[in-house]
């Protein structure tokens, strides 16, 4: 145990979504101080935490303002979009970036991670190539072979993602993967659409002075490019596990730091291949919020703050499923939350989200089951009950 951390550190979330708003309340309930930055007002995070700030995290110039106005001891990034060499600069300054500045610049671009695990580190990935033209795009997308999967390098919860099964449709994912492009990049992934049997995220906790842990591995299932429900524990055979977890040590031992990293791999029927990390609590991991006895969101607090984590327990069969917007509207209500959490082992997180748009994600259902189908359905069950309508 470590016995030099004290309480309350400052932390500073740059990015405040759902993922952000679980992370303040875990955060809070330590008595640690937290300020919430976004591009926008009201972020779900900013409606938990103790102040906010609304700026563009690309600008280098508001980062410095915000760093320097509130001196922060931890830096704490939740989403991909952010000028990253600022940081770097923070962290010479003597605050701590989670898990690293470095990592955290490797990890933004999809084209990093994805050479330093198969250039660098050798782990079998999906063959891939890259384009920043649509001319490029049709030259590596015949190169790759089809069906494939292109996706902008920079994008955030998968969104600009495509599976292309000829030609014809090249130029059409060329359009939805630019137009879901975060930051400055105009340059896209293209991918070997692997036939697996299940895609998985291993929830992977990096400590300061402790030993890599793992959660049970988690299932998910998503739809353009978008996590639609997640479960846990995902069946795979021991073996698998371990070649995986194996895999995911390797890649964050690369990257250094602390927290939590949420490692995706598509399992087929005889390998583990390594897709993708993000270094910071996943949206499949919201699954944890019933799954276990600390969920991804303590974790990653832990982790950061160098507290320890003597135990990840599973309890048992479980389900997420997200509550998805279907149109635009700037004044939102719920109805159905009552018919939802009618079932037993059924809960619901809304993300206070100010406005939605199509496919918006606005809330999850979470549930428990006597087995993994049941957990599933239950859940699946719990988010179509509740509507989103203007207030």
């Amino acid at each position: 145990m470590n016995n030099s951390v004290k309480l309350p550190q400052k932390l500073m979330l740059l990015g405040s979504g759902e993922l952000g708003k679980e992370f303040v309340i875990a955060a809070k309930r330590l008595g640690n101080y937290v300020i919430a930055v976004d591009r926008y007002a009201n972020a779900p995070a900013m409606q938990v935490a103790d102040c906010s700030e609304v700026i563009s995290m690309l600008s280098a110039d508001d980062l410095e303002a915000v760093v320097s106005k509130h001196q922060p001891d931890f830096i704490i990034p939740e989403i991909e979009a952010i000028r990253t060499e600022k940081l770097l600069e923070f962290e010479q300054r003597g605050i701590t970036v989670i898990p690293t500045a470095a990592a955290t610049n490797y990890t933004m671009n999809r084209d990093r991670i994805r050479e330093l695990a198969h250039q660098e580190l050798g782990i079998r990935t999906a063959k891939y190539g890259y384009a920043i033209t649509l001319e490029e795009l049709v030259a590596v997308s015949d190169e790759v072979g089809f069906p494939n999967v292109v996706k902008p390098v920079m994008s955030s919860s998968g969104k600009g993602q495509s599976v292309v099964k000829e030609k014809s449709e090249v130029e059409k994912a060329w359009n939805y993967a630019i137009a879901n492009s975060r930051g400055d990049s105009q340059k896209v992934i293209v991918e070997e659409f692997i036939n697996f049997e299940i895609e998985i995220t291993l929830l992977t906790i990096k400590q300061w002075n402790a030993p890599t842990i793992f959660c049970p591995p988690i299932g998910h299932r998503q739809e353009r490019g978008d996590y639609q429900e997640s479960w846990q524990p995902a069946e795979m055979a021991e073996k698998m596990i371990l070649e995986a977890q194996a895999i995911a040590k390797k890649v964050t031992d690369a990257l250094g730091g602390a927290g939590i990293f949420g490692v995706e791999f598509f399992i087929t029927k005889d390998e583990v291949i390594f897709s993708e990390l993000s270094p910071r609590p996943h949206d499949t991991g919201m699954v944890t919020l019933i799954s276990q006895n600390l969920n991804e969101f303590e974790l990653h607090l832990r982790a950061i703050l160098g507290l320890p984590i003597p135990h990840i327990e599973q309890l048992g069969f479980c389900a997420s499923a997200v509550i998805l917007a279907t149109e635009k509207s700037d004044s939102i209500a719920y109805t159905g939350v009552a018919e939802a959490l009618s079932e037993k082992d059924v809960d619901i997180r809304l993300f206070g989200k100010p406005n939605a748009h199509p496919y918006r994600r606005m809330g999850v259902a979470l549930a428990k089951g006597s087995d993994i189908q049941e957990a599933r359905e239950k859940a699946t069950r719990a988010a179509s009950r509740i509507k989103i309508t203007q207030s």
